[in-house]
């Protein structure tokens, strides 16, 4: 693959509008940031689980803080990368190609959960369980195979691919319109469902394949050969950066959150996090962390030492396997690659996450409610679009926001729409409905 090709600032939907004029102080992946600011599916994350439940008196992250956070390390890993990409083809490639690399990983960070539905991951788990093993499986004679594999496989990255592509009802075309380069930087999985396999990751779903086509052949995204026909790419290099900015970011902050919670000890955390932190700056780090009496402080500090090891660490992997990155051999994520030092300690990290955080009683909790209030949606707007001339489903179908087709003439994009309207709701939104729908909740008379 080539840089000159990979990066490229059209935008998917208006094309006819690109202006190729360079030497603009705000160029197009700057506005896809801004876009993405501003936008609604962007502010609706405030109130998606990340991992906690959202906070009474105790503030962790949601899925909001999150993505700015990871856009944060993103475009700091990207600016290292780049200024090493610029010595390595300085007089081969214009430099300031490179210095677009940051504004594009930033702009992938904050759009890479906006397909995720409320309730944290396990709100993926419940929409495609819901189709394999609940009432939704009454539609797999209903649709075609890959159909079937789109709804059995949900998942969120490939429905931000979605969001930010589809023209719902009464948008425009090309839906969000953002440019090619950021648009193949979120897609971590770059195939279609028929090759999810066992852990159901896949990068769009079958109305999106021919977008994802078209976005890969023009930026020279290199096809992979697939034995059964189906569709599969290499990565887009931008990919590797905004995984390792996720991986950096929920990895850490979530030994930070679950400290905050008392789920993990003061002692745990540090010593996990010192775990990252070479013999040779051992000790200075722990004189500048004593200098602070504040536990939360003393973690802060932590914090920011490991998040900067590991950015160096994932930009000097970059840089080493460039080639095949470019080449679509890389195997892994960068972080799986780092020095043994630090990977240990990230393997160590995450194993505690396993062992104490994500099956904390609350964590679970929040699994259980969402998994029976996004099931119970599901159940309630699959059967109004699969028997639309009940009066209770014309009474549901008439609330749902006109931009999902909920009325197509095609089942698949009934349930589709349905899926849409689920996935883009907040937590509260979500429960609202949920006890609203139930009887348990009325309209103020």
């Amino acid at each position: 693959m080539d840089w000159q090709l990979l990066i490229n600032d059209k935008r998917y939907g208006l094309e006819h509008f690109h202006d190729p004029k360079k030497g603009r102080a705000r160029t197009d992946f700057r506005r896809d940031f801004d876009r993405l600011v501003f936008s609604s599916p962007f502010r609706r994350l405030q109130n998606k689980t990340q991992v906690f439940p959202l906070p009474g008196s105790i503030f962790v992250h949601n899925r909001l803080t999150h993505s700015l956070e990871v856009a944060s390390v993103g475009k700091s890993l990207a600016d290292e990368i780049a200024a090493g990409l610029k010595e390595r083809y300085a007089g081969r490639i214009v430099p300031a190609l490179f210095d677009n690399l940051g504004d594009i990983v930033a702009a992938g960070c904050l759009a890479h959960d906006l397909g995720n539905p409320p309730f944290g991951h396990s709100g993926e788990k419940a929409i495609s369980t819901f189709f394999s093993e609940g009432r939704g499986q009454v539609f797999e004679n209903l649709l075609t195979r890959e159909q079937w594999n789109d709804l059995i496989n949900f998942e969120g990255n490939a429905n931000s691919f979605r969001t930010l592509t589809h023209s719902f009802n009464g948008r425009r075309q090309g839906g969000f319109a953002m440019t090619y380069s950021m648009l193949a930087s979120i897609v971590k999985y770059p195939y279609d469902s028929s090759l999810a396999g066992e852990k159901g990751k896949f990068g769009f779903f079958c109305t999106e394949r021919e977008i994802y086509r078209k976005v890969a052949t023009e930026l020279g995204i290199k096809q992979l050969c697939a034995s059964d026909g189906s569709l599969r790419y290499a990565r887009h290099p931008l990919v590797y950066i905004v995984e390792a900015a996720d991986d950096i970011c929920y990895e850490v902050m979530d030994l930070e959150d679950a400290h905050k919670l008392k789920i993990l000890t003061t002692r745990e955390v540090i010593d996990t996090l010192l775990r990252y932190i070479a013999p040779e700056r051992l000790d200075h780090v722990c004189e500048v962390m004593n200098r602070v009496d504040d536990p939360n402080e003393k973690i802060g500090y932590l914090r920011s030492c490991v998040v900067g090891i590991l950015v160096e660490r994932c930009a000097g992997t970059f840089l080493d396997n460039e080639a095949l990155i470019l080449d679509g051999e890389f195997e892994g994520s960068l972080l799986d690659h780092i020095n043994d030092y630090e990977r240990e300690a990230y393997r160590l990290s995450c194993d505690l996450s396993w062992s104490k955080i994500y099956c904390a009683r609350d964590v679970v909790d929040i699994e259980l409610a969402g998994n029976r209030i996004i099931t119970f949606l599901l159940d309630k707007y699959t059967q109004a679009v699969l028997h639309p001339e009940l009066n209770y489903s014309r009474l549901l179908l008439s609330q749902v926001p006109e931009q999902y087709d909920v009325h197509s003439g095609d089942l698949f994009l009934r349930v589709q729409a349905v899926v849409d309207h689920i996935a883009a709701m907040t937590d509260v939104y979500a429960l609202d409905l949920y006890r609203k729908l139930n009887g348990m909740s009325l309209p103020a008379v």
